[in-house]
């Protein structure tokens, strides 16, 4: 098997995402990460947030790894009962 890339900023480059499609990619991780981080802060453990939250600890695990791609409603049940919520903001420039 041949190697068609061999640096990231080629195989980027053929990828052809859009900055819009980047943002939403950076996004998405961004609020992975601080769900993850809440949890963390908090000390609880993914069964633990199972048991708050009705999400499965399988689920959440696989959302934690960016396995899956939660829907919106998905990450407020996991958020809401750590006491966190989602918000809109002005983009900064």
């Amino acid at each position: 098997m041949s190697e068609k890339f061999t640096e990231w900023n080629e195989f980027e480059k053929e990828l052809n995402i859009t900055p819009e499609q980047e943002a939403e990619i950076q996004l998405e991780m961004d609020i992975i990460k601080a769900t993850i981080e809440a949890r963390k802060k908090l000390n609880i453990s993914q069964r633990e947030l199972s048991k708050m939250s009705g999400i499965k600890q399988p689920a959440i695990a696989r959302i934690e790894r960016f396995k899956r791609s939660p829907q919106i409603a998905t990450v407020i049940k996991l958020l809401y009962p750590m006491g966190f919520t989602l918000r809109v903001v002005p983009l900064s420039k």
